[in-house]
């Protein structure tokens, strides 16, 4: 179930409510982190000002980029995710008025206010899980699979509740994904993240693949 909702998901990357929601997502990303780059540098200025260190510039540009590239691994996935969760009703409102018209008619609207709630969420327990998870990954790294392993398991977790999340509430009669299917569509949205280039499609691959896990499950019992 999980396969054919990602490969049916894929064609919605390219709706025009998609290339929207991505330019939005990606430029507001891209802002939030030149914003802690900004800060960063700032901070490490400061820093060497004060205790006399030496290094100059380019001490303090080497270890802004360190930190920002950390960062990038580490919330890469979680800013754009809470940030596609601010306006994800687009493309889910085109996938379902598409492959699902009459559950796109009876859809309740979620709203900013749930929309607001929901982002700062998500980041909020991606952080979190994560920061806790860290010496773990440190440690499993002379295993060599072990880091990557456990990221993946982590992060399965926590993408397939951010997906659910986001079309659940819009059909409140249908009953909600169960664990394990929760779980394997996030470990496909993990996956998607790791790649490269398609990490960037991966929020909205992600949305569409929710709609399709959620509809799509009571299409084929309907059958």
């Amino acid at each position: 179930m999980v396969l054919t909702a990602a490969l049916r998901a894929f064609p919605s990357i390219f709706h025009g409510a998609a290339l929207r929601l991505l330019a939005k997502t990606l430029a507001l990303t891209l802002i939030l982190f030149a914003l802690l780059a900004t800060g960063l540098w700032w901070g490490f200025h400061g820093l060497r000002l004060r205790f006399g260190w030496g290094g100059g510039g380019l001490a303090e540009a080497g270890a802004t980029a360190l930190v920002v590239i950390g960062a990038g691994w580490l919330l890469f996935r979680a800013t754009a995710m809470a940030v596609m969760g601010l306006f994800a009703d687009d493309i889910i409102e085109a996938v379902e008025r598409e492959d699902y018209p009459q559950a796109a008619a009876t859809a309740r609207p979620v709203g900013w206010g749930r929309s607001i709630r929901f982002a700062l969420a998500s980041i909020g327990r991606t952080i979190g899980w994560n920061l806790v998870a860290l010496p773990l990954y440190v440690l499993l790294l002379v295993t060599g699979v072990g880091t990557i392993g456990l990221f993946l398991a982590v992060n399965a977790y926590l993408l397939g509740r951010d997906m659910a999340d986001m079309v659940e509430p819009r059909h409140p009669g249908l009953p909600p994904l169960g664990r394990s299917s929760r779980w394997l569509m996030g470990l496909v949205s993990a996956l998607l993240f790791l790649i490269p280039l398609v990490n960037l499609l991966a929020p909205i691959w992600s949305a569409a693949m929710a709609v399709h896990m959620l509809l799509g499950r009571r299409e084929k019992i309907k059958r």
